[in-house]
């Protein structure tokens, strides 16, 4: 294969006094660098012409070569140079080596450029070239071919490699049968997972991006990435949640990001004394949610006195949003619930909170503490035997301290009458 630069190398030794082989890899050399400019140039200069044509593949399959071709050319240089050298000093035993490392290398780089064609294949399906007349795939479906046509890639290039290397075929085909099967049993649960991941990519119950939530499990948050093994969910306190994807088989799932509509269900209670302005209540909340802009009145609209409540009349208040936007509905339905505020208003009418009413059976009287006489609210006098009534809801110290009292001056006055005496 050198016959052609026989005469180059034999003037690099006459003139400069190198060595043949040294000549043959500096050649070998010059050259890789010439065919690697060569690749640059014509990549860089194809690719924005390319881009421009009316096919949206052909530049996609520049781009996946750029690079595993440009390493390719100097991986198979430096092959080329140790070549040169086994030549030179007659290892036999490197030959075989050298040609199956050909071989992977090159396997190898064209896995990688696979690989590559496949991620750019995945952004061309989300995002067509503009003025393309190609419809735009969601990104799960995209996702999804792109993870089946890279799995592809790789299975055919470890296939290939085994064969290059001396692997038969049949043998792998033969163990892949017992092989798989005890894999099987001892990663059911990866398969198992592998599998749920691609019911997801089909069925398509929620997207990257989808609020979904599970009451049963307590999972809310949106999507994140769905993988082959765990879908990643981001709850709305910020933080990631891992959920294997064979548990969905299982699951009651709600996608609350595809509702038409936000719901509004609320209970609206007077109080007994308004029982005469329900009617009218009803009739202005009914006709102020049928003008109102952001009730969408295409869907069931429900204003009625519900029933006589514990401790208000209920009137039910039921009605759907334009909207799905949680913010946008939050505010929709502080307005409503104002506007109601000043219905009931308008009509003389208040809000009822829960009441107790005490009734008594008489009058009610107060006395007072002095010795004179007070009267009650009826125009009768109490004398001060009113005070004794008043004696058994006294303290035992009270007492006790009047009964003291009464005999010390009981004392005295026994005093006083022997000292007249």
């Amino acid at each position: 294969m050198f016959e052609f630069f026989t005469p180059v190398m034999d003037w690099f030794q006459a003139t400069l006094g190198v060595p043949l082989w040294v000549a043959a890899i500096g050649l070998v050399i010059v050259m890789t660098l010439l065919i690697d400019l060569v690749s640059w140039v014509v990549f860089w200069r194809l690719g924005p012409l390319l881009e421009k044509t009316s096919n949206r593949w052909d530049d996609i399959l520049i781009q996946s070569l750029r690079r595993p071709l440009r390493i390719w050319i100097w991986l198979m240089g430096g092959l080329l140079c140790l070549t040169i050298i086994r030549l030179h000093w007659e290892i036999d035993w490197i030959a075989g080596h050298l040609s199956q490392a050909r071989a992977v290398v090159s396997l190898f780089l064209l896995a990688w450029a696979g690989l590559r064609a496949v991620k750019l294949l995945e952004k061309r399906l989300i995002f067509p070239p503009a003025g393309h007349r190609a419809k735009p795939m969601d990104a799960d479906t995209a996702s999804a071919v792109s993870k089946i046509l890279g799995a592809v890639v790789v299975v055919l290039a470890g296939l290939l490699m085994l064969s290059s290397l001396g692997v038969s075929l049949s043998g792998v085909v033969a163990f892949g049968g017992f092989g798989g099967l005890m894999i099987g049993f001892a990663a059911r649960d990866m398969l198992s997972n592998f599998f749920g991941g691609l019911v997801i990519h089909l069925d398509k119950p929620f997207r990257v991006g989808d609020w979904v939530k599970s009451p049963e499990r307590e999972i809310e948050g949106v999507v994140e990435d769905i993988g082959w093994r765990l879908t990643r969910i981001r709850t709305f306190a910020s933080r990631p949640l891992y959920i294997p994807n064979s548990a969905f088989s299982n699951l009651v799932l709600e996608n609350p990001s595809r509702m038409f509509n936000r719901r509004l269900f609320e209970t609206i209670r007077l109080r007994y004394t308004d029982i005469e302005r329900v009617a009218e209540i009803v009739k202005s909340i009914r006709s102020m949610l049928e003008s109102h802009d952001d009730v969408d009145t295409d869907e069931q609209l429900l204003v009625y006195f519900q029933t006589y409540g514990e401790h208000a009349l209920e009137i039910m208040v039921y009605a759907f949003a334009r909207t799905t936007d949680w913010s946008e509905f939050q505010s929709m339905k502080q307005d409503v619930l104002l506007r109601i505020y000043d219905i009931v208003r308008e009509h003389d009418a208040c809000l009822a909170l829960p009441a107790s009413e005490l009734h008594v059976a008489g009058p009610v009287t107060v006395a007072s503490e002095d010795d004179g006489e007070t009267d009650d609210a009826s125009g009768t006098t109490h004398s001060r035997a009113a005070s004794s009534r008043e004696a058994p809801y006294t303290s035992s110290r009270q007492r006790s301290r009047d009964a003291r009292q009464g005999e010390a001056k009981d004392a005295s006055q026994d005093q006083d009458q022997e000292s007249d005496a």
